[in-house]
Parts: structure tokens; sequence; C-alpha cells
């Protein structure tokens, strides 16, 4: 297989496996909406599977190939390796990320990791390393059929209004476990709404970190008899559930994004990307936020960005540059808020990332920062600005998506084609479907 991974690392897997009488190894990997997906094997599948990958059928894996063409190979990447902490000790059971190649030994074009790793290339032979630090917000209901929130905490609220208290340093702890460092946790503004904040890292790192901790919140949630949401908008009268991204570029040690000179220590690089942001921010917001529900978080009043702005510390706008502590030219960044946590971490990556090089390739500036609240203002008043908005709808956010050539070329042909296909099922079905709301509103009027 073309990646060629480090022997130490491999021999290192093998040997841990073996001292932790691991029997179970689980195989993962992403279908093209983020799903996880996965097999097990045995250690001595284990070691051949890491020396020449291992077989299996695609074909009915959301996105990634016809019935014709449906073999496909794993190869584990032994850094990603870890013990699972919930699972039993004695024998143990272990993950690894796997990437997918065709059984020619190319990687897969419908592969969501190997997307990101052409995405992290091509910033690489431009001199940047891609970091990123999501903020990833969930709720916790009382059963999964029951969507009444666990308590009625708010914004940092600590016991007892906040039970949930316990359920994120159990969290932390089984992630801390797997090698995934959490900087803080608290609970959100909404009842039963809560975060825990991953430290950033390497953007490949983060998506696989991404994937495991939606799992490891959901699984903690399961054994204390509760249930877990990443849904976007789950409550129609509170705030959403979103995944603000923090992101920078580094050339080596020094951070692409600092300048001493500028008052708010911004690059001419930064300022270039958050220009590439805004531009494309319409049509790779399909991306971001790719479900139907995704659209009732987007909407004024419940603390989720619409309008295209960005500004010095201001939490309304689209993106939000945040203080740089004096003395640490590291922690200069920029927080793009739109995403939420149900989108596919790997292609979410992507697409911003496209997005800000493009804006540094062709030299775009942003407009002024906004210095009020859009949300305060009138449509005229922002018209005279210039002052768009995001896609107000999964249909309007296709009919963008399918008409972007930086969209189609940060994850292309194949899983852009497939992305839209499925996206496109989805709103048809959403559109036949008569809701509650409907029903309600309908039935004894008309």
């Amino acid at each position: 297989m073309a990646i060629q991974a480090d022997e130490s690392a491999r021999e290192f897997v093998l040997r841990t496996v073996k001292e932790r009488n691991v029997k179970f190894i689980r195989l993962w990997f992403s279908d093209i909406l983020g799903n996880l997906k996965g097999f097990s094997l045995s250690p001595a599948q284990l070691e051949v599977a890491l020396e020449h990958g291992i077989g299996f059928d695609g074909a009915s894996i959301e996105g990634f190939a016809r019935v014709d063409e449906s073999d496909m190979v794993a190869v584990p990447d032994p850094s990603t390796f870890a013990i699972l902490p919930w699972r039993p000790e004695h024998p143990g059971v272990a993950r690894i990320f796997a990437d997918i190649y065709t059984p020619e030994g190319e990687p897969f074009d419908g592969d969501p990791r190997y997307v990101l790793r052409r995405n992290l290339q091509r910033a690489q032979e431009l001199g940047y390393t891609f970091y990123v630090g999501p903020e990833l917000e969930y709720y916790y209901f009382r059963a999964p059929d029951d969507p009444t929130p666990l308590d009625n905490g708010g914004y940092f609220d600590q016991m007892p209004l906040d039970v949930a208290s316990d359920l994120r340093r159990e969290t932390i702890l089984t992630l801390e476990e797997m090698g995934i460092e959490a900087e803080y946790s608290h609970h959100e503004v909404a009842p039963g709404q809560d975060e825990i904040v991953l430290r950033y890292t390497d953007a490949l790192t983060m998506a696989d970190n991404c994937m495991t901790y939606r799992l490891v919140v959901r699984e903690i949630a399961r054994q204390h008899g509760v249930h877990a949401t990443f849904m976007p908008k789950p409550i129609t009268t509170e705030n959403g559930s979103g995944m603000h991204t923090h992101q920078s570029l580094f050339r080596g040690e020094a951070n692409a994004f600092y300048s001493p000179d500028d008052p708010n220590n911004l690059s001419p690089i930064a300022l270039n990307f958050i220009a590439g942001l805004l531009e494309h921010a319409p049509a790779f917001t399909a991306i971001t936020n790719q479900w139907i529900n995704s659209y009732k978080r987007l909407v004024p009043g419940y603390e989720a960005p619409v309008y295209l702005t960005w500004a010095h510390r201001n939490r309304s706008d689209l993106i939000r540059i945040p203080r740089v502590p004096p003395g640490n030219p590291e922690a200069a960044r920029l927080e793009y808020r739109a995403p939420d946590p149900a989108c596919n971490p790997y292609l979410a990556f992507s697409v911003m990332l496209a997005a800000g090089l493009d804006g540094i390739e062709r030299n775009l500036q942003p407009p002024e920062p906004l210095n009020e609240n859009a949300f305060g203002m009138s449509e005229e008043q922002r018209a005279e600005l210039g002052i768009g908005e995001l896609p107000r709808s999964l249909h309007e956010a296709i009919l963008l998506t399918e008409q972007s050539d930086l969209v189609r070329g940060a994850l292309g042909d194949h899983i852009f084609d497939s992305f839209i296909r499925n996206k496109r099922i989805e709103w048809n079905s959403f559109r036949a479907h008569v809701t509650d709301f409907e029903i309600d509103r309908y039935l004894q009027t008309l």
C-alpha cells in the first residue's frame, strides 16, 4: 500500500496488543456523511493488515462504491492505535483508524480521510501546517425516546443545576486515556446542553479525535442511562449545538496568522484566509452544515451566525478573532462559527482549508470588520453595507455547493457527486414529509 507506516509504530502496536492481552482490534473509518464505520480484527489479522492491508466489501458504505467496484482495502494507521477504556480490560479491545485503498493499491477517492490528507498536502506544498481546535456542543436527554433535557442548567452553571458534570468528567478521563487532551468543559446556555473543548492540534489528528469524541460522549452517556445527541437543533426554543472551529496556519514553529505590527495581531496571510472563508462560505455550508435540521440552528436569535461578517471579539459574526494574549503569538487564530457537530470533520476541515488557501493564493482582502451587530440592522442597512448571508435551507445550500469549483476540487469528483446525490435524496424526502407543525397548524382550520 502507498502509506509507509513507521516501523517502530507498528512494533509498538503489536507489542501493546500482546502485553495488554488485546483480542479485538476495531478498524475505524468514516463514510461520506461522517458516520463511524468499522470491523474487528484478531491480533493475527492485525499483523497482516499492518503489512498488507485487509480487504472488505465497501458496496454498502454510504458514498463508497457501486456494487460492481465494491472491493476495498483498509490499511491501519498505527499512529492512531488506542485501547478502548470502556471495554473489558481482559481481554482488551482497541481501535485504530484505517486509510482506504483500491485493490490496485491507490488511495480511494471516496475515503474522507484521504480527502483531508490531500488538502493538507496542498497546504504543506505552500509551506503551511493547518491547526484546528473545534468546540463540539451537544445535548443530554433522559432517553432516546424522551427528549427531556437532563437538567435545567444554564451557561457555566455548577451543581446542583449542572447534573451532567460527572458525565463530562468521566468523558474527559476516558478521552485522556486514549491520548486525547481536553482543555476545559462546561455547561452550555441551554438546559441539558454541554461542551468539552479539545486541545488544538493538526487537522488530521483532530478529525480522528472528533470521531472518537462523539463516540465517547455517547458511550459514557449510555452507560449512565441517558442519551447524548449532536443533533444541531433538537429543541425549537433553545440554542442549537455548534462546532465553532478555531484555525490557524503555521510555517514551521511560527504562526503565520500572527503579526506584531498589526493592532489586532493579524498578519496579511490571516486576512487573506478570512477573505477566502467569507467568499466561499455560502458554497461550502452544505458540507459544514449537512442536515435539514442544521438550518433550524442557523436562524437569527439563537447565537448562531447567519450573515457573512467578521469582527474582533464579537460572537454574533460568522468569523470571530479572539484576543491574542501578550507574549503568546501561537494563540493568533480565527474562529469560524457556522459548522455544527453533526458534520463530517474530515470534509469540513477540507473545505474550510481550501477556501482559506484560495484567499491566500488570490490575495483576497476581507471587508472592514463589522463593529455593530448585524442582527440589529434592517435589510436595507445590510444591503447598503454589502453584507451577504448563509443559505437558509439545505436546498439552498445544495444549489450553491453544486456550482462551486472550489468545493468540487477540495472533495474530488467522487465524494462531491456522491454527497450532492445523497443530500438531494434527503431534501426530496423531507419535502414530501408532512410534519407535526403542519398537522398542528392546518388540520383543524383548513
